[in-house]
């Protein structure tokens, strides 16, 4: 796009940001005007036209509401509601900017930014394809836009932020219950990053143990230990150029944080049985199904790894915080699994779409999931009806009975596992951990007892 026709006004307090974006935009356009104090907005938009706004979403000025971006993009939407703004703001700031998007802002650029980045975002705001109406129009062909859907406006913001979190090379700790789609985040991010063609490698770190810990992240040599039989790449070196995925991180013990975080630092990894450290490049994203102020007692958790992992947060929200998206999901599913079976269209009639609503879904869109495609194998007809809604087992486990039929040692089992997973909320590496089992040997009991 030739910007030679636009005009451009540039606000910031910091005459650094104001210098570099005059030396890159004034070959490009055809005026780029550059303002550090923001009182004066007004007065030169009064008198000249612009194109464009590039707005600081901090300043250090007499308004000092704690968001003068917001004050001074409302400011210039009441003045001039025809001219795009682009808020330039911090890691720090993304949940302010994601507010200002509902406030009329056409997109925001993180600091510091690839210049590219910035030229494609001032163009797509001019030609009135910002961020914010892309997300209007629907996430794309992404994986936001195919299995990351909905329309609520908790999962608005998350769009907004992995879109621009995604270009970056920030750490990223990705939040949320069980099932709430953490890996599809991840996923999401590395897709719209600048290592989208390198590998997306995923680590269920929780369920390693002390020894697998290391030879799996970090690779060994041959003779390292009795099963090592040969040379194995880690799981940072396959990674390296793209994104590692480290999901439970939450699970690990202050051991595993320790090397963890020495490579962190570092920047390299040494393999057990060797003595020569080998660099690797890349790009971290955690997820967890802690809440922060767990990951920050440190009895549990390393402040300095918490630090280290949290560039950036994006906390994923219970399906049952969604509103709308649950019938959006249901629908989904629906014709994912009608394909998958060779089934016609199949569609809810009112009584199932009223009880899709009203559950809780205490195992997320995970749960949705597993109960549509249950009640797409065992209906016959063509809508699907309240009745044929049959929520999972695991999450409404009843608690031990007390009578003397239960004391069976294969129903004791049962209920025993029934409930430790309730305890834990459907994780089943925690609950593996407490019941003294292997998630597979796990996994094979809750076969066993049809769970």
């Amino acid at each position: 796009m030739n910007l030679k026709k636009f005009s451009i006004l540039a606000v910031d307090d910091d005459p650094d940001v104001l210098t570099a974006v005059r030396l890159l935009l004034k070959p490009e356009v055809k005026e780029i005007l550059t303002e550090k104090n923001p009182e004066n907005i007004h007065a030169i938009l009064t008198k000249q036209h612009f194109d464009l706004v590039l707005l600081d979403m901090n300043f250090k000025s007499s308004i000092n509401t704690g968001n003068e971006g917001i004050f001074w993009l409302k400011r210039i939407k009441d003045l001039r509601p025809e001219i795009a703004v682009i808020m330039i703001t911090a890691y720090g700031d993304i949940d302010l900017a994601v507010r200002s998007l509902k406030e009329g802002a056409a997109d925001f650029i993180v600091k510091p930014w690839h210049n590219e980045k910035l030229m494609s975002t001032i163009e797509d705001a001019i030609r009135g394809k910002g961020l914010k109406a892309k997300v209007a129009a629907g996430g794309g062909d992404s994986i936001l836009g195919k299995e990351m859907l909905g329309g609520s406006e908790v999962m608005e913001d998350i769009f907004y932020k992995v879109s621009k979190i995604a270009p970056t090379d920030a750490n990223v700790l990705v939040m949320g219950e069980n099932g709430t789609g953490k890996d599809l985040i991840a996923k999401a991010i590395h897709e719209r990053s600048l290592r989208a063609n390198m590998p997306f490698v995923k680590v269920d770190v929780g369920a390693l143990t002390e020894t697998l810990f290391e030879s799996e992240l970090f690779g060994h040599k041959k003779g390292a230990y009795t099963d090592a039989k040969e040379d194995r790449v880690g799981r940072f070196e396959s990674a390296n150029g793209g994104t590692l995925f480290l999901d439970e991180i939450g699970n690990i013990s202050l051991t595993q944080q320790a090397k963890l975080l020495t490579v962190l630092q570092n920047r390299q990894v040494t393999r057990l049985g060797a003595n020569q450290p080998v660099p690797v490049d890349i790009r971290l994203i955690c997820a967890t199904n802690l809440p922060l102020t767990e990951l920050a007692n440190e009895n549990r958790f390393r402040k300095d790894l918490v630090y280290r992992i949290n560039t950036v947060e994006i906390t994923v929200p219970p399906l049952r915080k969604r509103g709308d998206d649950i019938i959006v999901l249901a629908k989904h599913f629906a014709k994912q699994y009608a394909n998958k079976y060779m089934r016609s269209s199949i569609g809810f009639d009112d009584g199932a779409l009223q009880k899709l609503l009203q559950y809780h879904y205490p195992g997320n869109v995970r749960e949705l999931q597993y109960t549509i495609e249950r009640a797409i194998i065992m209906s016959d007809g063509e809508v699907l009806q309240q009745k044929d809604l049959i929520f999972s087992p695991i999450e409404s486990a009843p608690a031990v009975s007390a009578e003397i039929d239960d004391m069976k040692l294969s129903t004791m089992e049962k209920n025993t596992i029934l409930r430790v997973i309730e305890k834990h909320g459907g994780n089943i590496t925690k609950a593996a951990k407490e019941l003294g089992l292997t998630r597979t040997a796990l996994y094979r009991r809750l076969s066993k007892y049809d769970i």
